[in-house]
């Protein structure tokens, strides 16, 4: 009872770092840090995943009044020159409005301060590149989240059983192998065709690293199921556990969909 018990807990532990990784090394994770700039520091937390159907707010808290902001933006991979505009003040707080894009549409951003004596500082120290997706509705959405955390909590407690030779492994193994399909295969092309329009966007037809690290997960989840009903698949077991982890240490969304405004007609601003 008290090992079973231990390796839930190391369970938990292992797949609330993994996430707290995924998320804040993922492209739609904000771009955050600080600056200083007229004998203040300035936090800041700039969004890199905007909604399409409405212009996305930069806001930076910035209680100096005597400091400004500029912010210049393009679309992604186009042949815009960039547009320069000064950010308005409310309040602490400095602001402005980025034209909202079609889904998959990309946009970078700089915003620079200015104190009252002309020194400049731009918050980052490359632009942030901002994608924008169409909504996915919450009814998809948030089913989809709990199978996912469910798939990678459940992938490592069945990974720690196979590994201290547990019992009811086959039962433990198939319930993993059914939350990467709901979560992964059902209800993750759902979310994506909501946000992108298309259902797959990794092998063959595409480059997503985010499908085909699902598909590959699964495909080892499948095998480890097969293995352990035959009586011999501990080995797989541990190796699907190992290969999930990996997948989610690859950030989340990486080379997704994208427009590429270089390609298309009239690509001007």
């Amino acid at each position: 009872m008290l090992k079973s018990t231990v390796l839930w807990i190391i369970a938990i532990v292992l797949t609330l770092a993994s996430i707290t990784y995924q998320r804040m090394t993922g492209p739609t994770h904000p771009a955050y840090g600080s600056v200083k700039i007229g004998g203040e520091k300035i936090k800041y937390s700039l969004p890199r995943s905007a909604t399409s159907t409405m212009d996305e707010e930069i806001k930076v808290k910035v209680p100096d009044t005597n400091i400004t902001a500029q912010i210049k933006f393009r679309r992604y991979k186009s042949y815009d020159e960039w547009t320069t505009a000064d950010m308005k003040r409310e309040g602490e707080y400095l602001s402005y409005f980025i034209p909202k894009q079609p889904m998959a549409g990309k946009v970078m951003y700089e915003v620079t301060l200015t104190d009252q004596a002309g020194n400049s500082k731009p918050l980052t120290d490359e632009p942030v590149i901002m994608r924008f997706k169409d909504p996915v509705p919450d009814y998809i959405l948030f089913p989809h989240i709990f199978f996912m955390l469910a798939w990678m909590f459940m992938a490592t407690r069945t990974g720690l059983q196979a590994l201290v030779k547990g019992r009811s492994l086959f039962k433990y193994t198939l319930i993993t192998t059914i939350f990467v399909i709901c979560g992964g295969l059902i209800l993750g092309p759902l979310v994506q065709k909501f946000a992108f329009h298309a259902f797959w966007t990794g092998w063959p037809i595409g480059h997503d690293l985010t499908d085909n690290k699902t598909i590959t997960a699964f495909l080892f989840w499948v095998i480890a199921l097969w293995r352990v009903k035959k009586g011999k698949g501990r080995g797989w077991v541990i190796a699907a556990a190992v290969v999930t982890l990996l997948v989610y240490l690859i950030p989340h969304s990486t080379l997704g969909s994208e427009i590429d405004y270089t390609k298309l007609p009239q690509s001007g601003s």
